[in-house]
């Protein structure tokens, strides 16, 4: 009687660990939406500042439950969407970036660097990542506030970085009259969903 009480008890014990542990690491993907998202790149020039505003962005990100944590990162902007409201200046940018042979600019996540809870659903992240821009592949550090609420993940933040990092020269315009600051910032708020 003794042995099956123990024998149930073992039982119970060990099922017990395995739907905490089960449960500890269950991820769950969220894919961004397109429409509700916004991803921009800012410069100055010789002239005057300039943005150029993103207008197809795939990604998702993939985050460990109930203790949240960054898994999974990676954004993608079809680098010929980039549109600036100006023929010649999109044309300048795509020159630069090389669109014909590169399609994408992407960032793929390696690994979190710090993840500080905020509130709530509300977090401070750090996370290092590859980003390719017109070929050139870099180890890069992005900062951003994430916000999870429901079925839905928000990131903002941005990233300032030189042109030159990326083997890309700079454009120019009007016969190199006009050139553009090596240093551009890119801005981003997006939204995921499950």
């Amino acid at each position: 009687m003794k042995i099956n009480k123990r024998i149930r008890k073992g039982f119970v014990s060990v099922m017990a660990m395995f739907f905490l542990m089960t449960y500890s690491a269950v991820s769950q993907e969220y894919v961004l939406n397109n429409s509700n998202s916004k991803l921009s790149v800012a410069g100055t020039s010789s002239l005057h500042d300039w943005e150029i505003v993103a207008n197809d962005i795939k990604g998702s990100v993939t985050l460990n439950q109930p203790e949240v944590t960054v898994k999974n990162l990676r954004i993608e902007v079809v680098s010929e969407s980039l549109k600036s409201g100006k023929n010649g200046m999109d044309k300048n940018t795509y020159k630069a970036l090389k669109t014909k042979e590169f399609k994408t600019i992407v960032f793929e996540f390696l690994e979190v660097k710090d993840f500080v809870k905020q509130t709530d659903g509300k977090y401070k992240v750090s996370v290092v990542g590859n980003l390719k821009v017109a070929g050139v592949t870099k180890k890069t550090t992005v900062n951003f506030i994430m916000t999870v609420k429901d079925n839905t993940v928000n990131l903002t933040g941005e990233k300032t970085f030189k042109m030159t990092d990326h083997k890309i020269d700079p454009p120019k315009a009007l016969l190199g009259t006009i050139t553009t600051g090596d240093e551009i910032t890119i801005k981003f708020n997006v939204n995921l969903t499950k």
